[in-house]
């Protein structure tokens, strides 16, 4: 193993650590090590690691600047190893993140979401399906994290969910209301009448008695949302968007009630398992709604002042 690569193993063992998965990055900085020793060099350069961010010439410039990004998150840590290593500068390629605006759910679509999935045929993927579904609309939950739960996750006297496998790797506790805790428990019994003997943990079962998975959801809320007659070519909806829908409910919700949204925001933040609360101000920007009672605030506070 040459020094380089040593070094790749013990920048990622020491972020993972920290939480950060680094998918992408345990991916590109090995090939990135392969690039520098096939030009004969054992230090990092900011040229080099231009060209090799440039390699895949039929890609957008978005796609060179997030693999220039995964080389300066790595020549950043080595500099402190080896100084002659340069950390690329930032802005070499045009780049633009793109975040579309989220479709939101309105509270009688999701009424029509639960209806579709009671209509599914078979009688435990029905009922699976509803809970699911029922579970992210009032919880705000990723879709992910509600298809990882394991039975004894939910504590039903607590009514408290433990969500072991967060983003970031964090376990994070999700209170919920009593009604949204009594309609799980009845989906429990349901799934144990129906799969006595299942093959898995998963508190959230298909028709087989197996976990659920993100493409078996996905497909699933297809059929729903096009049996509606919600889905079109425009018009998308996903089950991970009905997250967005809760939060943007949330704020919309103390704006009406005159609740202070600064104040508030850190614990929507922590319940929706975000890093910081800036991530979670995004949803403003994510409903016109929400907009209009923000720039209402603002104008009823700094208006008195003129």
């Amino acid at each position: 193993m040459s020094a380089l690569s040593g070094h790749v193993e013990d920048y990622l063992r020491l972020r993972r650590t920290l939480g950060y998965k680094l998918e992408r990055a345990g991916h590109l900085l090995p090939k990135l090590v392969a690039y520098l020793e096939a030009a004969g060099s054992a230090t990092l350069t900011s040229e080099l690691a231009i060209c090799w961010a440039r390699l895949p010439a039929q890609v957008s410039p978005n796609h060179w600047a997030a693999r220039l990004a995964v080389a300066r998150g790595f020549a950043r840590y080595l500099q402190t190893i080896e100084p002659a290593t340069e950390v690329p500068p930032t802005g070499v390629f045009p780049s633009r993140r793109y975040r579309p605006t989220p479709y939101l759910w309105s509270e009688r679509d999701v009424g029509r979401l639960l209806d579709g999935a009671r209509a599914l045929r078979s009688p435990l993927r029905a009922a699976t399906y509803e809970a699911l579904f029922g579970l992210l609309a009032v919880s705000g939950m990723r879709v992910g994290e509600a298809a990882g739960l394991n039975c004894d996750d939910i504590d039903f006297q607590t009514g408290v969910i433990t969500i072991r496998a967060a983003k970031f790797d964090r376990t994070r506790l999700v209170p919920l209301h009593e009604t949204t805790a009594a309609a799980l428990r009845v989906y429990a019994a349901d799934r144990d009448r129906l799969c006595p003997s299942p093959p898995s943990t998963a508190f959230f079962v298909s028709g087989a008695g197996t976990r659920l998975n993100r493409s078996g959801i996905a497909k699933t809320l297809r059929q729903i949302t096009t049996d509606m007659g919600l889905r079109t070519a425009e018009l998308r909806p996903t089950a991970h968007q009905l997250r967005h829908s809760f939060a943007v409910r949330t704020l919309i919700d103390w704006h009406r009630g005159g609740l202070s949204v600064d104040g508030r925001i850190a614990s929507l933040s922590t319940y929706l398992g975000h890093i910081a609360p800036a991530d979670t101000y995004w949803y403003l920007s994510a409903s016109p709604e929400l907009m209009a009672l923000a720039a209402e605030r603002l104008d009823t506070r700094f208006g008195a002042q003129t």
